[in-house]
Parts: C-alpha cells; structure tokens; sequence
C-alpha cells in the first residue's frame, strides 16, 4: 500500500464519523513508506494545504498524530455535550485529557530534534467533513456514530503507531510511537465496550 492509501485510511479511521467501519475493515500499515513519504504525498490524500514543501516521514508522521490529535479532541468535546449515554460522555472525556496530553509530549519532543520538527494540526478536508457531519447527531445516533468511529480509528492509529515504531526514520519518533501504542491499545478495547 502506498503512503497516499495509507493516509486516505488513516483520515477515514481517525475521522470518528458515523462511518459504521468494523475494527477489521481498516487495512494495515505498510511500514516500509514512512522513510520516502513526502508532503505533497500528504497532500494528494487532503492531510496538508496543496503548497507546502516536502516533508520527511518523520515530519508526516507527526502532522498525522497532531491532526489525530486535533480531531479526537473536537469530536469527544462534541461527544461530551451531544451523547446521550454516560458511558460515551465519561470515554469522551478520558479521549479528551489523554489526547491533550499525547499532544503536549509530541510538542515537547518535536522541539528537541534537531533539526526541529513542528506538528500540523490541521485537519484534512475528510476529517473536517465527519466533523461537521458527528455535529447534526444527537442522543442514540450519535453515540453510535462516535462509537463506531472511535473503534476504527484507535485500530488504525495502533497501525500507524507500530508501523512508524518499527520502520520510522527518525529513533526519538519511534520511541515515541512505541510507547504510545499500549495506551492507544487499551483506548480500543474501552472503545469496543462502548458498542456492546
């Protein structure tokens, strides 16, 4: 799978929308595009703005967990006042205070590289699109949607995660995804419980 699929699946996953995806319908990291993705490969998939310069995998990789980050947060603020159950709105807050934390590491970690790597937030255009759309649900149909979405998306960003650890181009990155997996790990299974 090239980086262009890799990142349309990965915005899909993440975008916590009423997509009704299984867990076992996202696709596996091809772990040997990290090192030779560019942004305007970024791009072509709608992650960044059409003009910016080339990235290295490290740089791509950290614009899409900030963006992950950016939407989990967004998408569970929602959740907390839209949902109708208190099983999502407790999930939705625990997605909240942990994604603002993975989100001050990534900053903290970035700023140490050499040369400095600075994380994109921006959400792709697919991303804002399931943002808008989780924004007309309400009640039952949004839990749903929220849960659905949030199954595929933690699936998905575990991919990415081991992916980047395994092959990623830059050693403090992999560390990083590495010991990031676990929690995003248990971040699935709670996910899951939410559907039952």
């Amino acid at each position: 799978m090239n980086f262009k699929t890799l990142a349309l699946v990965s915005v899909a996953a993440l975008s916590l929308a009423a997509c009704g995806k299984k867990a076992d319908d996202t696709t596996a990291v091809d772990n040997t595009t990290y090192a030779n993705t560019t942004a305007m490969d970024v791009n072509a998939a709608g992650a960044n703005d059409a003009m910016a310069a080339p990235a290295s995998g490290g740089q791509a990789f950290v614009n899409m967990a900030a963006a992950s980050d950016a939407f989990e947060i967004e998408t569970s603020k929602l959740a907390v006042t839209n949902g109708a159950s208190a099983s999502v709105k407790k999930f939705a807050g625990q997605m909240i205070t942990a994604h603002e934390g993975s989100t001050a590491k990534l900053k903290a970690l970035t700023a140490t590289l050499s040369p400095a790597l600075t994380p994109n937030p921006a959400l792709s255009a697919e991303q804002q699109q399931k943002l808008a759309n989780l924004k007309t649900k309400q009640g039952a149909d949004f839990d749903t949607a929220y849960a659905a979405a949030q199954v595929a998306g933690h699936q998905q960003t575990l991919d990415t995660l081991r992916g980047y650890a395994a092959t990623g181009d830059v050693t403090q990155l992999k560390t990083f995804a590495s010991g990031l997996a676990p929690t995003v790990a248990a971040h699935l299974n709670m996910a899951k419980s939410l559907k039952s």
